[in-house]
């Protein structure tokens, strides 16, 4: 776990719009629903849920959801996300952690070492760990410099 800089209330705040997000969620295929709330240094929040697609392929992550919403309204800077992940209509009993691709574009746009990715099952049981620990030693705009 890493030491909470984000305040309490900020955490539950979040974990909360993504369970709200993961509502919207269009996934027919895996019937497996996630939502995200990325929070920008700014205070602000962009949410974000999967959407699937019949080819797979297409098929986008509720985390790259937020945070290609958050860029495109010119938001280059975040502090941390929420994530919450399970089967449509089921309790949520197990933590969502981002896939690869998500985690990538996380180190684009995020500090390693301060970002904060807090996966939730409910407000109050959540693990929170820094990007570099979900991705040590990834590649980003500085390894082409």
């Amino acid at each position: 776990m890493v030491e909470h800089v984000i305040e309490q209330d900020m955490i539950a705040h979040l974990i909360e719009k993504a369970i709200q997000a993961r509502e919207a969620s269009y996934s027919p295929y895996s019937n497996y629903q996630v939502g995200a709330a990325l929070l920008t240094e700014g205070g602000e929040i962009f949410t974000g849920c999967n959407i699937e697609n019949a080819a797979y392929s297409p098929t986008n992550c509720a985390e790259r959801t937020a945070f290609f919403k958050a860029v495109s309204e010119g938001k280059r800077k975040f502090s941390a996300i929420a994530i919450v992940g399970g089967t449509k209509n089921e309790e949520i009993t197990q933590y969502a952690y981002p896939c690869g691709v998500c985690r990538q574009v996380m180190m684009e746009f995020c500090d390693p070492q301060t970002f904060q990715i807090i996966v939730a099952k409910s407000k109050n049981e959540y693990e929170i760990k820094t990007l570099l620990q979900l991705l040590p030693d990834g590649f980003g705009a500085a390894n082409l410099s």
